[in-house]
């Protein structure tokens, strides 16, 4: 098991910084890619391990994958590809979009395959992509409790209305890929809009994706339809910006500048809530805003925080983010609380659970919730042994703690943060 040891810095964070490219397009790009009639070439492609998961998925596929330098090329299957059996499963890592869209990618293809993955992926809920799938007309299965692997035989798809009862970007994204293959228009209601990367990859791609947002919410309509080619710079991760952000709005002093970063309204929910607990947040656009995707340099000065509560509507929009927010939490002036997350639990971890573990351990005052949890604050932190439970997310968030506890933080379980954020331990140490 990886240990990283973690003291206060000597001075504020300062700087500029370049994030790794954002993982959810890349993932996106290259599974939009591979259902698509040409070749597409993806600029900036994630380096993280899950994206190299949906490139392996996509090879074994059947697509022709080549890769120069961080730029990718991905020949697409067609409107007709051969009907295949996979004799052995198709490893999708430890990356659940890879096999929730994955899934959708396949459910309208002549393919019959096993999705399979990590220890860790085995453990998370698939039940929820593969009903809709199923509705659509695919053949597919889920092992015991719902889980993976996933066994499917894709072919002849009828379109559907669909209302996820999980608000749930990657089970959307199954579906409408699903439905460019169908034989009739699909729709997806979301009561609770969550991340739109998906849309605005088809509509670039020449799908006719039709959005309506209501007060009830959000639908998006996709007719059946062949896609384009991609032409895509990808630009930086949203939600590793977030943590250097929050980095920068816990060391007393800081002022850092994170450049070229996603700044898609459903993905910066972080930086609203820094924002609204006293950090000073700055956007400064970047490129002719021509692209799918808006993209902004942030910068992020350090000033006293105050408390902040989270509901379930502003949950989707930050909910890889909810484990720094219970971290800058324990710096805040008063009780913090979030609600509506009961997703954490079912991440590559139980990061509620594992999240109040490592607070307290530190020796916050915090509080497990079924659907989130409370922090009260302002705590010092005394320093101590947190357990990431090999989850990425709760590795680079104890990492933080360590810049602002007493004594050293001691973090086990952070060996898998490349899963997200490449490079995230010297980044960090460039700003310090």
């Amino acid at each position: 098991m990886s240990v990283v040891t973690v003291g206060r810095p000597q001075r504020p964070l300062s700087g500029r910084c370049q994030v790794p490219s954002d993982k959810a397009i890349s993932h996106r790009a290259a599974i939009l890619a591979a259902g698509s009639a040409g070749t597409s070439r993806i600029g900036n492609f994630s380096p993280a391990g899950d994206c190299h998961a949906s490139t392996a998925l996509v090879r074994r596929l059947g697509c022709e994958v080549t890769e120069d330098g961080d730029t990718l090329e991905v020949t697409g299957l067609g409107p007709s590809p051969s009907s295949r059996v996979f004799e052995e499963g198709l490893d999708c890592g430890r990356s659940g979009t890879t096999m929730r869209l994955g899934a959708g990618l396949v459910a309208g293809l002549p393919f019959t395959l096993q999705l399979t993955g990590h220890a860790q992926l085995l453990r998370r809920p698939m039940e929820r992509v593969a009903e809709p799938l199923r509705r659509m007309g695919a053949e597919i299965s889920t092992s015991a409790g719902g889980r993976p692997p996933i066994h499917l035989r894709g072919g002849e798809l009828a379109g559907i209305e669909f209302t996820p009862p999980q608000a749930s970007a990657q089970v959307k994204s199954a579906v409408l890929l699903a439905g460019l293959r169908a034989s009739s228009p699909t729709t997806v209601f979301e009561p609770i809009p969550t991340r739109d990367h998906t849309e605005r990859l088809l509509a670039a791609m020449g799908a006719h994706v039709v959005v309506a947002e209501s007060d009830q919410g959000r639908s998006v309509r996709v007719e059946p339809g062949a896609l384009n080619p991609l032409r895509l710079v990808v630009p930086g991760d949203a939600s590793s910006a977030a943590v250097l952000a929050a980095a920068a709005a816990l060391v007393k002093g800081s002022d850092v500048v994170l450049e070229k970063v996603s700044a898609n309204p459903s993905r910066i929910g972080f930086f609203n809530v820094l924002r609204r607990m006293g950090a000073r947040v700055e956007f400064e656009p970047r490129g002719d805003g021509r692209g799918p995707e808006p993209v902004a340099d942030i910068r992020v000065r350090y000033a006293a925080l105050e408390a902040f509560r989270i509901d379930a509507r502003e949950v989707p929009a930050l909910i890889d983010e909810l484990p720094l927010l219970g971290l800058l939490a324990t710096a805040a002036e008063g009780m913090s609380e979030v609600r509506g997350a009961a997703e954490l639990r079912v991440k590559e971890s139980d990061r509620i659970k594992g999240l109040i573990a490592g607070l307290r351990a530190l020796g916050a005052e915090a509080e497990e919730l079924e659907d989130g949890f409370i922090v009260r604050g302002p705590t010092t932190l005394r320093g101590g042994v947190c357990d990431a439970q090999t989850d990425h997310r709760l590795a680079m968030t104890f990492t933080l703690a360590g810049l602002v506890s007493e004594g050293p933080v001691e973090v086990a379980g952070s060996e898998f943060v490349a899963d997200s954020f490449p490079g995230f331990l010297q980044s960090l140490r460039g700003l310090s």
